[in-house]
């Protein structure tokens, strides 16, 4: 979705218009199949690899308009969100040094956004999901200015209203509600590509569906998101639920989501997954559209079948159907879009290498792979991955059951090795690559154990938003030294070393485990709540969860001492000693206005409200806290300085 002519139907005709463009597509591309238009002798590999752009406290950096004007293009596009960017690698031929070739390109790449990102004090991070991603970055204002992507977010809206719900269950559990599309452009990836000829194109996109659980178990990098533990890989969850157009409806009827793993094998050609797509989900997005194909076919022209590539670039298949022309020979692809971005560019490198081989090679051991696995049961294997990577059971050949540890060791990895061999690859390339597939497994450590078993040392030790700046920070660290991430170490409380609370923001600090009372309550259960989780302020709210109060410690053992000595009734409700209309901050707010706001009213709790709902509460534990490693940065720095 490149072009800038790319926007939302502006009347029923339009959109009447552009389907009559997209199903002459269809026709063109039918006709080119059997006629034998497609290139079949030079079968090439590509990638695009997306980052997180990233500020000198490791907080989401908004500069991707100005970045790109210092780097001049040269391959770089912008992504949804002004805090992401994506480099686009050169085709390779799928034999000799290809695999090493991308590395070093995407190392190349990675460089010059790196220079010119510092230049503004800033870096790039390899994540699925940025730990440091906060709510408020969410927001409208970091859509990236252009046409085509106000025009995405118009789509969206128009078809599913203003709100957005996300409910992920993992270790912890996220509820939460947007109010635009953006939270998509949580999701950073890396995109693998393979060339197929149109007659291997079913056996290649059905082998794909087969491995995608399998492969993504072994690269998941995304399991953290508002400092919550989800999904080893929380960005299929995420992304699923970010662009998904569906209402809720009073009867069983299906419904597909725009994000989809697909409904079944495909049987005879890629024209199935297009015509699939059309029938299931309206065109949302629309272009002029200049050329006849009718006329260029009659003529021998190659057309760019534009109506049908804006379709599907609005359809967000895990393994995406592509076409495309390259040295003037019309060619289809599979995208594979499972691959979270990092943890380091030889993991990337590693995932595509036992992808790429496995899709070369599966095909001699398991034909016709339809007849020999459910589908059903290909799909829940790719779900089963995303949530727990090198932990999932798998339902494989024959109904037999392996841990994902057994089916890459002792089935996946050898054949992944005849499959690179088969196509030419250097012998170098891919011992060097399937080794890291294979320690990796072997160790246990993907990315998201890494993150995972890092955040939860270091919450023993600092406050969320601090281990999660910790756990950024030293990500990348690791990999600017390039090694894969099973040889990293935990991140420590040291790699915090640029953390300032001047720019954090109180969504960061506060607490959100909260014990409530509603003001009809009896002043016993506030008492309990007090001696039971040892707090010292307890909000008082209504069945909306609209903060209409707040009681203090203090004041429910006053009260006690009148109860005591005759001063009050026993029957004293919480309504009676409640604090009305206690003083408040929004969770968009910097930290230091909520200090200088406690510091000035003389109070030890300040409860953080949004849309008129409470959200949280910053303390005097939270004050302690934010002070305590305030203090240590300073000491730190003053004793280097020295």
């Amino acid at each position: 979705m490149g072009d800038e002519r790319v926007q939302l139907p502006e009347s029923k005709e339009q959109s009447q218009q552009f389907l009559k463009y997209l199903l002459r597509d269809v026709r063109a591309m039918e006709k080119m199949l059997n006629e034998g238009w497609f290139e079949i002798d030079n079968i090439r590999i590509g990638a695009e690899q997306e980052v997180c752009l990233i500020d000198e406290h490791a907080k989401p950096s908004p500069i991707a308009m100005e970045l790109m004007d210092k780097l001049d293009g040269n391959g770089f596009t912008t992504e949804l969100a002004r805090f992401n960017l994506e480099a686009n690698l050169t085709p390779q031929r799928f034999e000799g040094k290809c695999l090493s070739k991308l590395e070093d390109e995407i190392l190349e790449k990675l460089e010059k956004i790196r220079n010119a990102i510092q230049q503004m004090k800033g870096d790039i991070a390899l994540a699925g999901v940025l730990p440091t991603i906060r709510k408020s970055d969410l927001d409208i204002k970091n859509l990236t200015p252009l046409p085509r992507y106000r025009a995405l977010c118009d789509a969206i809206n128009k078809l599913r209203g203003e709100e957005y719900d996300l409910r992920i269950q993992g270790a912890d559990e996220l509820l939460m509600r947007f109010d635009t599309p953006l939270l998509e452009a949580s999701n950073t990836g890396f995109q693998v590509h393979l060339q197929v000829s149109p007659d291997e194109f079913v056996e290649k996109y059905n082998l794909a569906q087969a491995i995608a659980g399998p492969v993504l178990a072994a690269a998941v990098n995304s399991p953290l998101l508002f400092g919550k533990r989800l999904w080893s890989e929380t960005r299929i969850a995420l992304f699923h639920q970010s662009v998904d157009t569906r209402q809720v409806g009073d009867h069983l009827r299906d419904s597909s989501p725009r994000v989809t793993f697909g409904n079944d094998w495909v049987k005879e050609s890629i024209l199935e997954i297009y015509r699939e797509d059309i029938a299931r989900y309206r065109v949302i997005l629309s272009s002029d559209v200049n050329e006849n194909v009718e006329e260029m076919l009659e003529k021998g022209e190659i057309p760019e079948l534009r109506a049908l590539q804006i379709h599907n670039g609005t359809v967000y298949r895990w393994n995406r159907p592509c076409y495309g022309i390259s040295d003037g020979k019309p060619h289809l692809r599979i995208e594979n879009r499972v691959f979270p971005s990092g943890p380091t560019v030889s993991d990337e490198i590693a995932n595509a290498a036992f992808w790429l081989g496995l899709l070369n090679g599966m095909g001699d051991h398991y034909p016709n792979i339809h007849t020999k696995l459910d589908f059903d049961d290909v799909r829940m294997n790719f779900f089963a991955a995303s949530k727990m990577g090198l932990d999932t059971k798998f339902r494989w050949m024959n109904d037999k059951r392996y841990s994902a540890v057994e089916l890459i060791n002792e089935e996946l990895l050898p054949i992944a090795r005849e499959g690179l061999e088969k196509a030419g690859v250097d012998s170098g390339d891919i011992s060097s690559y399937l080794d890291i597939i294979e320690d990796r497994a072997d160790s246990g450590q993907t990315g998201s154990f890494w993150m995972v078993k890092s955040y939860n040392e270091l919450s023993k030790k600092v406050s969320r938003e601090q281990a999660l700046t910790a756990v950024t920070n030293a990500m990348v660290k690791n990999q600017k030294k390039g090694e894969p991430v099973h040889k990293w170490g935990l991140a420590k409380v040291d790699d915090m070393e640029n953390w300032q609370p001047h720019t954090l923001l109180v969504e960061e600090f506060m607490t959100t485990d909260l014990f409530t009372v509603q003001k009809d309550d009896i002043l016993e259960l506030v008492a309990n709540l007090i001696d039971w989780r040892r707090i010292r302020y307890v909000p008082v709210e209504d069945d909306s969860k609209h903060l209409v109060g707040l009681i203090t410690m203090r004041k429910v053992f006053r009260e006690y001492n009148n109860v005591i000595h005759g001063k009050s009734d026993e029957s004293t409700s919480v309504d009676d000693i409640m604090i009305k209309n206690p003083i408040t901050i929004h969770p968009e707010a910097s930290i230091l206005e909520a200090i200088e706001i406690m510091d000035e009213q003389q109070i030890g709790c300040l409860p953080v409200v949004k849309n008129n709902r409470l959200v949280g509460v910053i303390t005097e534990q939270n004050y302690m806290t934010i002070t305590k490693r305030l203090l240590r940065v300073l000491d730190k720095r003053k004793n280097e300085q020295e």
